[in-house]
């Protein structure tokens, strides 16, 4: 008997790699992978270490629903910088991150009606074309202070050549 008459005989047994029930189970290990790659990426875990959204900035100040209505929530770092002449060498501080508050200039009443800043201030504060921002709670005794916003900051990750995504506008305040 000749080879090609015994494999008709016994139905051909070699088995092909790719029969339906292995690529079944491969196209379940694959839906698998991918699904337990997306729950891994999108699941991001809101501790300090960890600030991953601009929604957990707006809930850890310390009045968010004030922040949000007259202002913008934001992330304020107090670092002090040291500078020696002679020898002539810079020094920076550990920064402190702490929650904090921007408000619109339109909104500035409400820091005057619960006298947290007085007519001069702000008087020097609108000559100056800047802002007030806030941290801690501002029913209890926070710390104002008189900030500019910088027109050159941008978010240079908007703005990748090749990406499509246009820059946005930024908001006055």
């Amino acid at each position: 008997m000749t080879r090609k008459s015994m494999n008709r005989r016994s139905g051909n047994t070699a088995s092909s790699p790719f029969n339906y029930t292995n690529l079944a189970i491969m196209a379940g290990i694959l839906i698998l992978g991918i699904g337990v790659g997306i729950a891994v990426s999108s699941t991001t875990t809101f501790t300090p270490e960890n600030v991953a959204s601009r929604d957990f900035i707006d809930r850890s100040v310390p009045n968010p629903e004030l922040c949000v209505q007259y202002g913008a929530s934001a992330m304020v770092m107090d670092t002090r910088l040291y500078v020696t002449l002679n020898p002539f060498s810079v020094y920076i501080s550990q920064p402190i991150m702490q929650p904090g508050c921007v408000l619109r200039s339109n909104n500035w009443a409400i820091l005057e009606q619960r006298k947290l800043v007085t007519r001069d201030q702000v008087s020097d504060c609108k000559n100056r074309m800047n802002t007030f921002g806030f941290t801690g709670n501002i029913e209890a005794s926070p710390k104002i202070s008189c900030i500019y916003q910088n027109g050159n900051a941008e978010n240079f990750f908007l703005n990748q050549p090749g990406t499509g995504i246009p820059a946005s506008e930024t908001q006055n305040f």
